[in-house]
């Protein structure tokens, strides 16, 4: 994180785990009543999205720490819970829904983790599986460097024995954790994209190259691994590149170590267009062939996101026939021609990933149990 300027919520202002947080910069701090004064010193710039990526805003957060993922009735969702311990994010991918999912949008780090904890900690004792992300709203790594959240969390969810943490990113700052005693109940994740996509559309981020070689570094501490390709990008010969991707991928990991693999097409709220062709003028990606879906994204055209998932999971497949592979808010339709089969077929969706992270991550037959 590159941080410009710090801004602190004043009902945190003089707490211990606050003001060994500001330490960490040497850059100005502010004092603020409300988030609103965040937001204004940010709208003030040319480009309020990327000089947001340069303010951290210390505060709390005022709901939920878990939460459901924001699904659709449309499309087959997968049932995971989001752990929300902060919002956007300090890489600059030209897709990014957090462009305009928050207005303007800043770096936010919540503080009040005791409440987290507390929340946890009841999730915990229902001896249910529980799928748990903290990548939904950020990328799960690039508050590691100074906060250790991701570290502290191993721990917590290594002493129970029902619930699975997955840690999302586009980094390759896994080196602090991979000593930690995680009991296989964590799973680091990598969103993967051809060198192409990588290039132009995701500034910021880590090559395809040192993910995978990160990746390596994970799976050898004996943390079990998963991978996203998503957003697909669709162009004309894409499907070669991408199964390029799904080479190198298996070049560098043994399949044995994946619990699942997802596989989404690119898609974005209408207003996400003009926000992309402002701020990433060379990018082509909002050209393509869309249609609007029914959960009011723009999708590419039904048969173009089919033949793409097709040829991904075939090659997946060759390296890897016994991974879960599944799609990201997709119908029935669409996973019977790409995977054949839809995910009433086998349990639903939610079931599919659960009996991944039973077999992968070594939950216990009680908590296993639980989910029957």
């Amino acid at each position: 994180m590159n941080i410009a300027e710090l801004f602190v919520d004043v009902q945190l202002a003089g707490r211990p785990e606050t003001e060994a947080a500001s330490r960490r910069f040497n850059v100005p701090i502010r004092t603020v009543a409300s988030a609103q004064e965040v937001y204004a010193s940010v709208a003030a710039a040319e480009d309020p999205i990327g000089r947001g990526k340069h303010v951290l805003y210390l505060t709390r957060n005022r709901g939920a720490f878990i939460k459901s993922c924001p699904g659709t009735r449309h499309y087959t969702c997968c049932g995971y819970k989001i752990l929300h311990i902060g919002t956007f994010c300090s890489m600059d991918c030209s897709y990014c829904i957090l462009q305009s999912y928050f207005h303007p949008p800043v770096l936010q780090y919540f503080m009040n983790q005791d409440e987290m904890d507390q929340e946890l900690g009841q999730l915990f004792a229902t001896q249910l599986i529980h799928r748990v992300g903290t990548g939904e709203f950020t990328d799960s790594l690039i508050w590691e460097p100074w906060t250790g959240l991701s570290a502290r969390l191993i721990r917590t969810f290594s002493g129970q024995n029902g619930c699975v943490l997955e840690l999302k990113t586009k980094t390759a700052w896994i080196d602090p954790l991979l000593d930690l005693p995680h009991r296989r109940r964590t799973i680091l994740a990598w969103s993967l994209n051809t060198d192409e996509v990588i290039r132009t559309e995701e500034r910021g981020t880590t090559s395809l190259d040192e993910r995978l070689k990160a990746a390596a570094r994970g799976a050898a501490h004996g943390y079990p691994l998963a991978f996203h390709f998503d957003p697909i990008v669709i162009t004309n010969g894409c499907e070669g590149d991408y199964r390029r991707t799904v080479e190198r991928l298996f070049a560098a990991v043994d399949p044995r170590h994946i619990v699942w693999i997802s596989l989404g097409a690119l898609r974005f709220m209408p207003e996400l267009k003009a926000v992309i062709q402002r701020r990433f003028k060379r990018s082509r990606i909002v050209y393509g062939e869309f249609i609007g879906g029914l959960d009011g994204k723009m999708r590419y055209f039904k048969p173009l996101r089919m033949k793409a998932y097709r040829e991904i999971a075939n090659a997946i497949r060759e390296y890897a026939p016994e991974v879960c592979i599944y799609l990201c808010m997709e119908d029935d339709e669409v996973w019977e021609h790409a995977l054949g089969f839809h995910p009433a077929q086998r349990g639903g969706l939610a079931r599919m990933l659960d009996d991944a992270a039973i077999r992968q991550c070594h939950l216990t037959a009680q908590a296993a149990e639980g989910l029957r």
